[in-house]
């Protein structure tokens, strides 16, 4: 923490812009520390506080703007990339698109907050063909209270973390070793995602032109084919498949209980 409010001091509004923007367009960085790093540098007088708000705050939404652009025109696409980094990507996309439909567009003011989803937001709303407008009105709400809260922190608890800092510095071996058995930690943990969730990676799969030729060549009576794309991406005028059925994916247990069991169900998603 020392050697992070060193490099403030002489880097200051460039640094902290920069750890802010690369948190804003999926790099794993964390902003968080960085903006109670600038709070209490503000504190201290060796920043501006407006000149260093301003420029987190425009820092955060052009890189929030960029995902948003690239959603819009990749969609899905953009979205696995960023989701590769965790142990099961569709999984990672379901639970940002199942806040959306919690919580609707609102979802881009706590986003920031909520670890996963803070970078899934701005490419799903993208995506789901959000104004424009609206998602810079949403956003800015969104980028200020999280800025707002970290920086806040540091501005606030200025003595506090210098007090801490200097209690790392005298803890030495000790801090390293804590910091090692954490990395071991957190990659037993991710093992541990990674061997609970690999049965979704072995669900059987087909692709389209298969499923075109079953269609034509066999009863159509034998075969049901659900559409289950989160909200947002289906709504009553949405297209899809022609004799496909709706199947709510937030409602699987009381819908479920109404499907045949006497056919082959194909499923078919975002």
């Amino acid at each position: 923490m020392h050697d992070f409010m060193a490099l403030i001091e002489r880097h200051g509004y460039l640094l902290v812009s920069s750890i802010v923007f690369a948190e804003a367009v999926g790099l794993p960085v964390p902003a968080a520390i960085g903006l109670v790093g600038a709070g209490a540098a503000a504190a201290s007088g060796i920043l501006h506080p407006g000149l260093m708000l301003l420029s987190v705050l425009l820092s955060m939404m052009a890189g929030d703007a960029l995902l948003f652009v690239l959603g819009r025109y990749t969609g899905w696409a953009l979205l696995g990339v960023l989701c590769r980094v965790s142990v099961n990507p569709e999984t990672c996309i379901l639970r940002s698109a199942e806040s959306f439909y919690k919580r609707g567009k609102a979802t881009l003011i706590i986003a920031k907050f909520i670890p996963g989803i803070n970078t899934m937001a701005p490419p799903l709303a993208g995506s789901m063909r959000m104004r424009p407008w609206q998602f810079v009105r949403l956003d800015f709400l969104g980028a200020s209270l999280y800025i707002l809260a970290y920086f806040g922190v540091g501005y606030v608890f200025r003595d506090f973390l210098a007090t801490i800092t200097h209690g790392l510095q005298t803890a030495g071996r000790a801090m390293e070793e804590v910091l090692l058995l954490a990395i071991i930690g957190y990659a037993v943990y991710r093992i541990w995602l990674y061997r609970k969730n690999s049965v979704y990676r072995v669900v059987p799969r087909i692709q389209v032109e298969e499923l075109a030729r079953r269609l034509a060549s066999e009863n159509e009576s034998n075969v049901l084919i659900a559409d289950v794309r989160s909200h947002g991406y289906y709504d009553p005028g949405a297209a899809r498949i022609k004799g496909s059925v709706r199947l709510e994916p937030n409602n699987l247990a009381e819908e479920l209980k109404n499907f045949p069991k006497d056919k082959d169900i194909y499923l078919y998603c975002t």
